[in-house]
């Protein structure tokens, strides 16, 4: 039995939906950005990830019912926090981010380390501190959902340009993303999958899953379609840069895709 299923949508934005307690919709902003409206199903209770746009985000939250409860922060970068001191003031909603980047987030009711766990109702979603991007950066998993929300530090086919952090602290990063299951869907914070994909086929020329993935995100974005969320699985075997093995070959591969 599968535990997900995606319907493909734009706008409305995309619904994924887990059989576990949290729907997570991808809502399209800015450019090429997505935040993740969050639900708990047992409780209602809904959070939004990195509202930079506060015009479809209330256009989001209101057409969910209105209520929002939690605002999440993955890292400090404007195209993620801009819209927060709005959306908080509008819908009365808790801020929680990272404690080592409290001093560059908007003011937080709740700073968050490694292994701390915030409660979105009735799940829970383990913190992850996620170095590389940026130094503070962190990412939230919901076991019971299956849901990564990995900001700018993962994308698919990808991962973030290494401009506070080196090479040493995104290959740990991401070595805590290859620990989690194959189903796990991966919600991650741009729409780069089709750019990602020419630079994996460069660097990757004769993996068949690779150019079979390759093919699908082609064809999604041809018929207006995201690729976002991708699934664990998929990024474990098409992803150069989750494929890496050393910090030597991930610095060569970031250095790489910064100039492709």
């Amino acid at each position: 039995m599968q535990r997900h299923s995606v319907e493909d949508l734009r706008k409305p934005p995309v619904l994924v939906q887990s059989l576990a307690m949290i729907i997570a919709t991808a809502v399209p902003i800015l450019s090429d950005n997505y935040a993740w409206l969050l639900r708990c199903s047992e409780t209602g209770t809904t959070a939004i990830v990195d509202p930079a746009d506060p015009g479809p985000i209330s256009t989001a939250i209101d057409a969910a019912g209105g209520r929002l409860d939690l605002i999440l922060l993955t890292h400090h970068h404007g195209d993620h926090i801009a819209g927060t001191d709005e959306i908080r003031a509008r819908y009365g909603a808790s801020v929680v981010g990272a404690k080592a980047d409290a001093h560059r987030l908007p003011k937080l009711n709740q700073a968050v380390a490694a292994g701390d766990t915030i409660m979105v109702g009735s799940s829970s979603a383990r913190v992850m501190e996620t170095p590389g991007h940026t130094r503070g950066h962190i990412s939230l998993y919901f076991a019971d959902g299956g849901v990564l929300l990995p900001g700018d530090t993962l994308f698919s086919l990808g991962c973030g340009r290494l401009l506070e952090g080196n090479a040493d602290e995104m290959f740990a990063s991401l070595a805590q993303f290859k620990t989690l299951p194959g189903e796990t869907l991966v919600c991650c914070g741009h729409e780069y999958t089709e750019s990602n994909a020419r630079f994996a086929l460069h660097v990757d020329p004769d993996n068949v899953a690779l150019a079979i993935y390759a093919e699908r995100v082609k064809s999604l974005r041809a018929a207006g379609k995201p690729t976002i969320p991708s699934v664990m699985s998929d990024e474990l075997a098409c992803n150069p840069f989750l494929r890496a093995t050393t910090i030597a070959q991930l610095a060569d591969l970031r250095a790489r895709k910064d100039k492709y």
